[in-house]
């Protein structure tokens, strides 16, 4: 069980704000960085609580004034403020569940669709456009690093990043391999098909997080980025492939103008691939950072998409059917 202790989150906050008030603070542009991401990380947390107790605190107030005198406008009000404030309870309860080493740090999610062809890379292309809606709508940023078209629909790969606070801890448990069951779009005898996607998830590196990385063990190679860019992207050769040797690491980036935007980019996609080898350093294969990663076929899927011949999502997790893809991630959280 874990306890939210707001005394001593408003003690540590004035600890870290009297830090602020050294003369040698600012001198350290990366370490005042981190004080400074902490702080507000922690200032919000707070209002957030106080915000919740203020309510609570008036809502009392308001049930005991009707009690004595009744009003049904006033009962109304209270009531639809009781639901808005039972979402809120609940989602500041998931997020203070969040407390991993790297829960709090943005995502960077990749996904590759599995045995198939076109149907399969449809059905990665529908879980990219799943995430995508979900972060917008909780107010996450999407940001796009590499994007491989498929031949004729969807796509072969993507990955893209999701920053925001807490994206990592949200995103973690989307890691693993997705199924689709459907009346396929592309077969002309209307038959019902099964398709595979799987969903890679790893927290992006903050700079408080040493990894060394020595430049030999790195190649390095450029090419012309593919797809829709403007006057400039597809002209040079901005996109950037790192190849770790060491462990066969491959990261790629398109996404930037630049060919050094791009690198550094990569970069830090692969030192979260790097840091999660490590964790694991009992295992040899890069499957491995992948956790229990399995074939991208029947029995290794961690959900089913079922929409023929029922109309429902189900989580083999949780156990729970909804009636649409992106109901998934809304129903989760």
């Amino acid at each position: 069980m874990i306890h939210f202790d707001i005394a001593k989150l408003e003690s540590d906050l004035v600890k870290l704000e009297k830090e602020t008030m050294k003369e040698n603070f600012w001198g350290d542009s990366q370490k005042s960085t981190q004080v400074l991401g902490k702080i507000k990380k922690i200032k919000g947390r707070c209002t957030e609580y106080r915000k919740i107790e203020e309510e609570i605190n008036n809502l009392q107030e308001l049930t005991k004034l009707l009690v004595l005198e009744p009003d049904e406008e006033m009962i109304s009000d209270v009531l639809k403020n009781t639901s808005k404030l039972q979402k809120d309870i609940e989602k500041f309860e998931i997020t203070t569940l969040l407390s991993g080493k790297y829960d709090s740090n943005n995502a960077i999610v990749t996904i590759h669709p599995g045995a198939g062809g076109t149907e399969s890379q449809d059905w990665a292309e529908m879980l990219y456009r799943m995430y995508t809606r979900w972060a917008n709508k909780n107010g996450y940023q999407v940001k796009e690093m590499d994007y491989l078209e498929g031949e004729e629909a969807g796509l072969k790969s993507v990955t893209f990043e999701v920053v925001g606070e807490n994206a990592y801890g949200y995103m973690k448990c989307e890691k693993g391999v997705h199924r689709l069951v459907r009346i396929s779009p592309f077969d002309a005898g209307g038959r019902r098909h099964t398709s595979f996607a799987s969903v890679e998830v790893l927290p992006e590196i903050t700079d408080d997080i040493e990894i060394e990385i020595n430049p030999d063990d790195l190649r390095v190679d450029t090419y012309r980025a593919s797809g829709a860019g403007g006057q400039h992207i597809n002209k040079t050769s901005s996109a950037v492939r790192i190849t770790h040797i060491p462990t066969n690491i491959v990261v790629a980036c398109q996404s930037e103008r630049s060919q050094i935007q791009n690198r550094e980019t990569a970069m830090k996609m692969l030192k979260s691939k790097l840091l999660n080898l490590k964790e694991q350093e009992q295992k040899e294969k890069i499957e491995d950072l992948k956790g229990e990663q399995k074939d991208i076929a029947w029995g290794s899927q961690i959900r089913s998409y079922v929409f023929c011949p029922y109309t429902m999502v189900k989580d083999h997790r949780t156990n729970y059917e909804v009636g649409n893809v992106e109901g998934v991630m809304n129903r989760r959280y």
